[in-house]
């Protein structure tokens, strides 16, 4: 075997462990998820070693996905950490073995406080299991590790139960996109969906003409612009918009009598339009929607405030 094959082995090992946690999917999972969908205070996540690495991975996937979540080492506990833990909590409690020697020194405290304790171990027969209110198999047969030594498929496992539990959670709270972004908010993400259209319309210098303009007047101010249309105001409130493809097809009907016409002939009397607290994403929507690369941002009453455009979305 040369080295790339010893890369797939791994891979496949792994991936295999993967799937046979699908037939340990019971109702101690589901019990799982139920306690902590039901939990009033926090998810507190407990492991050691690479257990305990991938443990304060699982917390943070169950923070962003909205269920409050951190990590504590167990060795911590002994040095006051333990005044974080309330009665309104749940332990996740994280080992392969489900014999290590620090956590098993954790269990008794949390016992002792009537904290429910959520199990996940390899081993149905461990301490570990035999101590928790609920038990999560996450036994695997054997490590990728050539010497069935160095955790790697049963870390696998435990983090892929990990993210099973957050997102069986994620759909019993009807955790949307829009929850996400508020938990990303540096994120891309977090910016499409929390950016309004008031955060990027070009609000000066906009290209406003009357309704009785002539159309080759209107093509000088439209050209002006920069913004490919032109927008006719009646009363200080939005009356149409005429962009620069309707221009161009009126010039091709009407030809020499293109001048003879003005704005109010060829605008289009109902816009699309938007409020200034209207998200991006909402914005993009409408712009595939009716195929169109502008929107005007208006109040209530068709005041114009700004222009959205295809380019002010991409961020």
């Amino acid at each position: 075997m040369n080295i790339r094959e010893y890369a797939i082995q791994a891979i496949r090992d792994e991936a295999q462990a993967v799937l046979d946690l699908i037939p340990k999917l019971d109702e101690n999972f589901d019990n799982a998820v139920d306690l902590i969908f039901r939990c009033k205070g926090k998810v507190i996540v407990t492991g050691v070693g690479k257990s305990g690495h991938i443990g304060a991975k699982i917390a943070a996937t169950l923070s962003s996905t909205g269920t409050p979540s951190f990590f504590i080492n167990p060795l911590d506990v002994f040095h006051g950490d333990l005044g974080v833990m309330t009665k309104d909590d749940v332990v996740l409690a994280i080992s392969n073995s489900g014999q290590t020697d620090e956590l098993l020194r954790f269990i008794p405290m949390v016992l002792h406080m009537n904290v429910p304790i959520i199990g996940m171990s390899g081993n149905n027969d461990s301490l570990l299991a035999k101590y928790s209110n609920i038990h999560i198999n996450v036994g695997v047969s054997k490590e990728a590790c050539p010497l069935n030594l160095a955790p790697t498929s049963s870390t696998t496992a435990q983090l892929v139960m990990g993210d099973a539990l957050a997102i069986a959670l994620m759909e019993m709270r009807h955790f949307r996109p829009q929850d996400f972004a508020q938990f990303h908010p540096g994120g891309e993400l977090g910016k499409r969906l929390l950016t309004t259209a008031r955060d990027v319309m070009r609000s000066s210098e906009l290209p406003i003409i009357p309704q009785e303009m002539h159309l080759g007047e209107a093509i000088i101010h439209v050209s002006k612009g920069k913004l490919g249309l032109g927008v006719s105001l009646e009363d200080g409130k939005i009356a149409g918009l005429i962009t620069d493809g309707d221009i161009r097809r009126a010039m091709e009907k009407w030809q020499a009598q293109f001048f003879d016409h003005t704005v109010s002939d060829i605008m289009t009397r109902s816009p699309k339009m938007v409020l200034p607290t209207t998200r991006i994403t909402e914005i993009q929507r409408i712009m595939h929607k009716y195929k169109i690369h502008t929107v005007l941002v208006a109040d209530e009453e068709r005041h114009l405030l700004g222009v959205v455009d295809h380019y002010s979305c991409m961020i």
